[in-house]
């Protein structure tokens, strides 16, 4: 099976600067008796474990919250973050490569994991990823100054 990579992945400071312009605020998160915030654009992937969400960082760590990912989903920017089943959420910032196969569609990230996307979910996904391309390259580009 032959990875088709998306991009190359971004750099950290490149994520930092695209988070400011697609307006990533941070997330308040909920805590024993007390809540956290976590900056949007540092989450990799979120993954539905029951009543929780188990988010997985760009620099390796994980943290476990008492909320559904349902209710996560509706809080994420969704220019960013792609649901792929209903088990994950990930972030298109650390989208590393697709990986197509007669039977089933794949993902990688740059933190190393691989996901599956489910059958229904597989168009929508590759239509997102596109859109979210573009926009990339639509930041990239550099604007004409007014006169």
């Amino acid at each position: 099976m032959r990875a088709n990579l998306v991009t190359k992945p971004l750099t950290h400071a490149h994520v930092e600067q695209i988070a400011g312009q697609f307006a990533m605020p941070d997330l308040l998160l909920p805590f024993w008796g007390y809540r956290k915030k976590m900056p949007m654009h540092q989450i990799v992937r979120l993954e539905g474990e029951g009543n929780y969400t188990l988010f997985h960082f760009a620099d390796g760590s994980q943290l476990m919250v008492s909320l559904t990912l349902k209710k996560m989903e509706g809080r994420l920017s969704p220019k960013v973050f792609v649901r792929l089943h209903k088990k994950n959420i990930v972030n298109l910032l650390y989208l590393e490569g697709i990986h197509p196969d007669r039977q089933q569609l794949s993902i990688s990230l740059v933190n190393g994991d691989r996901v599956d996307v489910s059958r229904r979910k597989a168009s929508r996904f590759m239509k997102q990823v596109k859109g979210f391309q573009q926009e990339l390259i639509a930041l990239d580009t550099p604007q004409p100054a007014l006169a």
